[in-house]
């Protein structure tokens, strides 16, 4: 059945995602000070959070010297709790799920992403709570925390990826909570593993290639959403050849500043993690790209500095064109990308690579995070 152009199942996603659905919200537990993460269990869901998503991004390199990009992101969101474990009928619905799946192709500048929504009916999507397994359709990420197995097919194109861990669960935020907003409850839990080995196949163009690079994966939930001052974010993930790993984020609100609650995170070599807020930084657009599909405006090259740690970062996108359309799925249109960097660590230079996630350029961004 459809209305004015939208099927139902869409008409019911809109609402859910832009909040028209007050007391069932109410119903979702709210990220608050004091969580105590603990792995591998917090690896699993958490469905008495309304929003939850698993995040791969990573570089892969060939053996004949060809670079990628890739991300792969998992999201969870959920409907009606009193639906949870509802034995009556395989096709209750407690949560939607929905997936993005992006190759960069570093050498010859081209991207490519694809994406997928189910109402995780008769399996067909899901995220355990017992163990880590989480799965839309083919695309699947899972694991002990330890050592992760993460794939996804769609015809011509594909990764099956293992990543191992070589440094701890990076906990953001203060108190287990990262802060978006003022006022208790506007945040979420969350926890990166910053710094993965990674080996497996890359499928482009149907040619199947043995890969190896790193990766990173974010893993964050809450039942919060943007306040009506705030437009959308610009994140940052960069691996420094130092050892270094940087997480950044700034909340842009309607005047153009960044919310005061936007912050981040230094990873030192040993796992050390220093917080970092928005007075430990400074994020500095320096280059404009404009999207020939969405008009938005994004700035694809960026001066990051932590002057606590000498650090002078020039990051810049691999290639423009690396913006999703995904009204078919998250109803948002944003920039996701493989990002290099240059600068100097000290009296040192210093080079890196990363992911730069920039949304409320095509539109303001008005989903919950």
């Amino acid at each position: 059945m459809r209305v004015k152009g939208f099927n139902v199942w869409t008409v019911a996603l809109l609402c859910l995602l832009i909040g028209t659905v007050a007391p069932i919200e109410a119903a979702f537990r709210q990220a608050l000070p004091g969580y105590r993460f603990a792995f591998p269990r917090d690896h699993a869901s958490h469905p008495d959070f309304k929003t939850e998503w698993w995040y791969y991004s990573g570089h892969l390199q060939t053996a004949d010297g060809q670079r990628f990009g890739y991300q792969l992101t998992f999201f969870r969101v959920g409907v009606d709790p009193a639906l949870r474990g509802d034995s009556r009928s395989r096709w209750a619905v407690s949560d939607l799920h929905l997936a993005h799946f992006a190759i960069s192709d570093l050498t010859h500048r081209r991207f490519q992403y694809w994406e997928r929504r189910s109402r995780g009916a008769l399996d067909s999507a899901g995220a355990l709570t017992k163990e880590f397994k989480v799965w839309n359709g083919s695309w699947e990420a899972s694991g002990d925390g330890q050592v992760q197995r993460v794939t996804a097919h769609v015809p011509g194109y594909a990764i099956n990826l293992t990543l191992t861990q070589t440094k701890p669960p990076a906990i953001h935020g203060s108190n287990g909570v990262s802060q978006k907003a003022a006022g208790l409850g506007h945040a979420s839990h969350y926890y990166s593993l910053t710094r993965m080995a990674v080996e497996g196949t890359l499928t482009v163009a149907e040619k199947r290639q043995a890969v190896a690079g790193s990766a990173w994966m974010d893993h964050e939930f809450g039942s919060s959403q943007l306040t009506a001052s705030q437009v959308g974010w610009d994140w940052f993930a960069i691996q420094l050849t130092d050892g270094v790993e940087l997480m950044l984020y700034q909340l842009r609100l309607t005047d153009g500043r960044p919310d005061p609650c936007s912050s981040g995170s230094l990873i030192h070599p040993d796992g050390r993690i220093e917080h970092l807020p928005l007075s430990a930084f400074q994020l500095t657009p320096q280059e404009v790209w404009q999207s020939p599909k969405s008009g938005g405006r994004y700035p694809i090259r960026w001066r990051i500095q932590v002057p606590s740690r000498r650090l002078d970062l020039s990051v810049r996108a691999a290639f423009p064109d690396q913006e999703l359309d995904t009204r078919g799925s998250t109803l948002v249109t944003y920039w996701e990308g493989s990002v290099s960097v240059v600068g100097t660590a000290g009296n040192r230079p210093i080079t890196g690579v990363g992911y730069l996630e920039m949304t409320g350029y095509a539109e303001p961004f008005r989903q919950p995070l």
